[in-house]
Protein backbone atom coordinates (compact mmCIF):
# COMPACT_ATOMS: atom_id res chain seq x y z
CA UNK A 1 0.00 0.00 0.00
CA UNK A 2 1.35 3.09 -0.79
CA UNK A 3 1.28 6.84 0.98
CA UNK A 4 -2.01 8.05 2.25
CA UNK A 5 -3.46 10.70 0.41
CA UNK A 6 -3.91 13.88 2.09
CA UNK A 7 -5.31 16.27 -0.78
CA UNK A 8 -8.30 15.30 -2.92
CA UNK A 9 -9.56 18.06 -5.59
CA UNK A 10 -13.01 19.08 -5.39
CA UNK A 11 -13.75 16.67 -8.58
CA UNK A 12 -12.41 13.55 -6.81
CA UNK A 13 -13.54 13.92 -3.37
CA UNK A 14 -16.75 12.46 -1.61
CA UNK A 15 -19.07 14.39 -1.14
CA UNK A 16 -20.44 11.47 1.62
CA UNK A 17 -17.47 11.32 3.23
CA UNK A 18 -17.41 14.13 6.21
CA UNK A 19 -14.77 11.89 8.62
CA UNK A 20 -12.43 12.73 5.47
CA UNK A 21 -12.43 15.80 4.49
CA UNK A 22 -14.93 17.59 6.74
CA UNK A 23 -18.44 18.99 6.67
CA UNK A 24 -17.19 22.15 4.62
CA UNK A 25 -15.07 19.83 1.81
CA UNK A 26 -17.07 17.30 1.48
CA UNK A 27 -20.00 19.46 0.75
CA UNK A 28 -17.95 21.37 -1.30
CA UNK A 29 -16.64 18.14 -3.23
CA UNK A 30 -20.53 17.68 -3.76
CA UNK A 31 -21.72 20.57 -4.90
CA UNK A 32 -19.14 20.53 -7.27
CA UNK A 33 -20.24 16.98 -8.54
CA UNK A 34 -23.41 17.61 -8.96
CA UNK A 35 -23.09 20.65 -11.49
CA UNK A 36 -23.21 23.97 -9.10
CA UNK A 37 -20.77 27.06 -10.12
CA UNK A 38 -17.95 26.11 -7.56
CA UNK A 39 -14.58 27.84 -8.32
CA UNK A 40 -11.60 24.87 -8.92
CA UNK A 41 -10.22 24.12 -5.64
CA UNK A 42 -9.09 21.47 -3.17
CA UNK A 43 -10.04 19.88 0.25
CA UNK A 44 -6.75 19.19 2.57
CA UNK A 45 -8.01 16.01 4.97
CA UNK A 46 -8.87 15.50 8.13
CA UNK A 47 -6.28 13.28 8.44
CA UNK A 48 -3.56 15.84 7.28
CA UNK A 49 -4.73 18.43 9.48
CA UNK A 50 -4.34 16.33 12.36
CA UNK A 51 -0.39 15.43 11.49
CA UNK A 52 0.03 18.53 11.01
CA UNK A 53 -0.88 19.45 15.08
CA UNK A 54 0.40 16.43 15.72
CA UNK A 55 4.03 17.32 14.49
CA UNK A 56 3.53 20.37 16.64
CA UNK A 57 3.25 22.56 13.55
CA UNK A 58 6.58 22.02 12.36
CA UNK A 59 5.53 20.53 8.74
CA UNK A 60 3.27 17.45 7.55
CA UNK A 61 5.16 14.31 6.81
CA UNK A 62 6.15 13.76 2.67
CA UNK A 63 3.50 12.68 0.99
CA UNK A 64 2.13 12.25 -3.11
CA UNK A 65 -0.58 14.53 -3.71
Amino acid sequence: MGPKKFVFSFEEGDGKNKKLLGGKGANLCEMTQIGLPVPPGFVISTEACLAYLAKKRKGLPPQSW
